[in-house]
């Protein structure tokens, strides 16, 4: 409905009809088991069921592949290689695997024909599908010999292999008329026959998917009683922001990268603070997108999709002997050094416009702005490079931890960009205190030097003396 106004036209004339079904059609579905995992549907079903991060997926499967200490079994690998985009299993895995489910399940949840996959045209096929070594090293087996995360995605992965090799799930579908005065309303319903591949793995489905409900038996012309009637207003949603797991998958799909360096190009993401993570979305931070602008201003003929996939192809195709690498590399660069010639010809900077406060230098009278350097935002004063004043930020945060012993200023805490807390005088420029210790203020009764806290002990910062 487009508005209000015709909810309430349409609610008017319903008021008080009978509520009849007038068309009922059955019909049957299947649903195909998915395919044994790859590196980036691994990575997608990580974080979609378990949350697991890129980098935490990729560890823990690093650790199932070299191998683990199983109590009785000694260090053994559990899973094959886990950089691959093949869906292949070997014949013996997957026969294996077949004995397994009948056993377990019985015979109606193994098919009359292995299921085999179709693997993606540009596929590098070296490597088998990422699938357990071992049926019998169930997971439940070697639950008390693995970390909480390393059991966790072992078990997916053991369980989506399994799932991969049984029987489709079948269900029963209806979708049923109802009409009311004028209006015919519709819905539908589905019932589970036969649980197929889902009694051992459940796919990941959005929210927005999961609208199918189970319907009572219901027959043609039967009145229905109506106990409510309500009316939902819905909105057009934005395209939600990219996960790790569905820019993966965007990735693959057009064919950006390779199953080793998904969660490289991924991590560098947030490592380098190009985004932030708010919740599991990926969100651009004001550094990302003065990149982006930059590149598309500069680089746009080799930034983007076709380009890096076209590439990828041609290193493939060095890769298999079919093309010549200086010949390629040579291209490229015949192209690519007028770009950076006229970038590098540009006054366009992607550093942050520093802010005014409302503080006054004290050495000029200026204001205060806020600049970033590599220990993170301080305050220089506007009229550099005349002046070369700079205080701390003025936050809760960074209030001051003691006097300088050497000026009298104050003293904050700060970090080295490796994260080590260390203690410096406010004035960076006329001072240059600094110690790893918090300064006490007092002088040492033996050498004259200053006293420092160092955990619960206050001794001297230069002789042996301890108080």
């Amino acid at each position: 409905m487009e508005n209000r106004e015709a909810v309430d036209k349409v609610l008017e004339q319903i008021k008080g009809k009978d509520f009849v079904i007038t068309n009922i059609k059955k019909g049957n579905t299947k649903s195909h088991a998915p395919a044994p995992f790859t590196t980036s549907t691994m990575q997608q079903d990580a974080l979609n069921k378990l949350g697991m991060s890129l980098k935490k997926t990729t560890s823990s499967a690093q650790e199932l592949y070299e191998g683990v200490e199983v109590e009785g079994e000694g260090k053994i690998a559990l899973i094959t290689y886990i950089r691959t985009d093949s869906t292949r299993v070997s014949i013996d895995a997957q026969n294996a695997c077949r004995d397994f489910i009948a056993q377990k399940f019985g015979k109606n949840y193994v098919p009359e024909k292995p299921n085999i996959y179709a693997t993606k045209k540009n596929a590098q096929d070296a490597h088998e599908a990422i699938r357990p070594i071992s049926m019998q090293m169930t997971p439940e087996k070697v639950k008390n010999s693995l970390s909480k995360d390393n059991y966790r995605l072992y078990k997916l992965i053991y369980e989506r292999f399994m799932a991969s090799q049984m029987s489709e799930a079948l269900y029963s579908n209806v979708n049923v008329t109802i009409s009311a005065g004028d209006y015919e309303f519709k819905t539908t319903g589905r019932t589970q026959e036969f649980a197929g591949f889902t009694a051992v793995y459940k796919e990941y489905t959005d929210e927005e998917k999961q609208d199918v409900s189970k319907l009572p038996k219901l027959d043609e012309n039967e009145v229905l009683a109506v106990k409510e009637i309500k009316e939902e207003q819905k909105f057009t949603k934005p395209p939600a922001r990219y996960t790790e797991a569905s820019l993966v998958k965007a990735m693959e799909e057009k064919g950006i990268g390779r199953p080793a360096t998904y969660a490289a190009t991924i991590t560098i993401l947030t490592a380098r603070n190009y985004c932030t993570k708010d919740g599991k979305a990926l969100v651009p931070t004001e550094l990302g997108k003065n990149i982006c602008d930059y590149l598309d201003k500069f680089f746009k003929q080799v930034i983007n999709v076709k380009f890096t996939a076209y590439m990828e192809n041609r290193l493939d195709e060095i890769a298999e002997n079919k093309d010549e690498w200086h010949s390629v590399v040579d291209s490229f660069w015949h192209g690519f050094k007028d770009l950076i010639k006229n970038a590098e010809g540009s006054s366009l900077t992607m550093k942050p416009q520093p802010v005014e406060t409302d503080v006054v230098c004290d050495k000029c009278g200026h204001k205060m702005v806020i600049r970033e350097g590599k220990y993170g935002k301080f305050l220089g004063c506007s009229n550099f490079p005349k002046c070369h004043n700079v205080m701390p930020m003025p936050s809760e945060e960074k209030k001051p931890v003691a006097v300088c012993p050497q000026c009298g200023k104050n003293v904050f805490a700060l970090k080295t960009k490796h994260g080590k807390t260390f203690y410096a005088c406010e004035d960076r420029q006329g001072c240059n205190f600094m110690s790893w210790d918090i300064p006490t203020g007092e002088k040492c009764p033996k050498c004259g030097k200053f006293l420092v806290k160092h955990g619960k002990t206050v001794k001297c910062s230069a002789c042996d003396f301890v108080q």
